[in-house]
């Protein structure tokens, strides 16, 4: 499928492809190539985030009046679009996607002052605190208590799975200030410095060897009232707006069009050979309707964002559709790749760095496109879990979008 643009959107068009042409690095498209977790490494983002704040593009989605852009939905797709097919970093959704919006909605006057400027520019990069032991799914049985205290609020309890808390130095959490009433109602939206005494993370290290998860701890940890965002209590309100931006606020289709590349070369390489004929057919039929897949989330992100192009306000039940499809279609490609990679695996396996470290060159005919391929598989083995499980996905498009009871 292919858009027929307008000549202004062509020219806007050209504007971006001649920015990543003269901007983007080869460093920081080899660190998208190589990169094995959800993120690219920290230094290549935050020098790509950089080049973007410098231009005006770091936050193109906020309201022009804290640093983003008028663009409408078609230029937004089309920035994103040429950024995937440039292999441009993705940058991470934390800050600019998900409390950067939530701060701008519901935030306070000393809120967006002291974060939307930092956030734009990557001088501070943040970590989400929802997920606890026991409260992942179902969110809203979390525990992690904020006990208010004069101006102050004490925190105590832990998060889970907190992407890059390593590298962050602020996290925005889902705090239990309240057990009256329904349990969504005594949940609380807080900001809150890393630094801040009584907090200390501690890592995890995954099947893949990466470093990317973590456990955060709060022990008597004391917050400012003023780091609250909105109301006490409507923090499950704040929370389902930001997911909305994480579930369904890129495209993605692009991207998944460069691993089925990754695929594609991979199967003309030395390494898988002709002598397998009977699992090469069956290689090239999984690759085809994978095609075939991406083609149609990629229909599917083009309505999306026709709607927006029409007015028709934030994206609802899509949101969750996008997440389902894209989820499931990248764990179809990383399993495609690891079949196709044979008994390669088992090389690549014994030799993937272990707690982050970088890919070593191999010899012979392995190339370093195909080293990420054990670890990718490993990590988006959690893909159809984070951001809201693929079966919460699903009940909520039966309620919203079919209407089922």
């Amino acid at each position: 499928m292919h858009l027929k643009l307008t000549p202004r959107l062509e020219s806007f068009q050209e504007e971006v492809r001649t920015f990543l042409s003269k901007e983007l690095e080869p460093e920081m498209v080899a660190a998208v190539r190589s990169t094995t977790t959800v993120w690219v490494e920290r230094e290549a983002m935050l020098s790509w985030q950089r080049k973007l704040s410098k231009r005006g593009w770091a936050v193109p989605h906020w309201p022009e009046q804290f640093g983003g852009t008028d663009w409408t939905p078609m230029q937004h797709y089309i920035f994103e679009v040429e950024c995937a097919r440039a292999n441009a970093p993705e940058l991470t959704a934390m800050g600019v996607k998900m409390v950067g919006p939530v701060i701008i909605r519901f935030g306070s006057d000393w809120q967006r002052e002291e974060y939307l400027p930092r956030i734009a520019s990557g001088d501070d990069f943040w970590c989400q605190g929802f997920s606890e032991p026991g409260s992942g799914s179902d969110l809203a049985s979390l525990s992690c208590r904020a006990e208010r205290k004069g101006d102050e609020y004490i925190l105590n309890g832990s998060k889970l799975w907190t992407t890059d808390a390593h590298h962050a130095n602020r996290i925005f959490v889902l705090v239990r200030t309240s057990n009256e009433d329904r349990p969504q109602k005594g949940i609380s939206f807080i900001l809150l410095d890393l630094d801040t005494p009584g907090v200390s993370v501690t890592p995890i290290i995954s099947a893949s060897g990466d470093h990317e998860v973590n456990q955060v701890f709060f022990e008597d940890a004391r917050v400012p009232v003023s780091q609250l965002v909105g109301e006490e209590g409507l923090g499950w309100t704040y929370a389902k707006y930001l997911l909305g931006f994480e579930r369904g606020g890129s495209i993605k289709a692009e991207r998944l069009k460069q691993e089925l590349q990754r695929v594609n070369r991979l199967l003309l390489s030395k390494v898988r050979g002709g002598n397998d004929h009977f699992s090469m057919k069956e290689i090239e039929r999984e690759l085809a309707r994978l095609e075939i897949l991406v083609e149609s989330l990629s229909y599917t992100e083009m309505r999306v964002v026709a709607q927006l192009e029409a007015g028709g306000g934030e994206p609802g039940p899509e949101a969750s559709v996008l997440k389902v499809e894209h989820t499931e279609i990248m764990q179809r490609i990383t399993e495609l790749a690891m079949t196709s990679l044979g008994p390669y695996g088992a090389v690549l396996e014994r030799d993937r760095p272990i707690d982050g470290g970088r890919f070593s060159d191999h010899a012979g005919d392995i190339t370093s496109d195909m080293l990420p391929i054990v670890p990718r598989y490993l990590n988006f083995r959690a893909a159809t879990i984070y951001g809201g499980s693929n079966e919460v996905q699903r009940n909520i498009i039966a309620k919203t979008a079919l209407h089922l009871p």
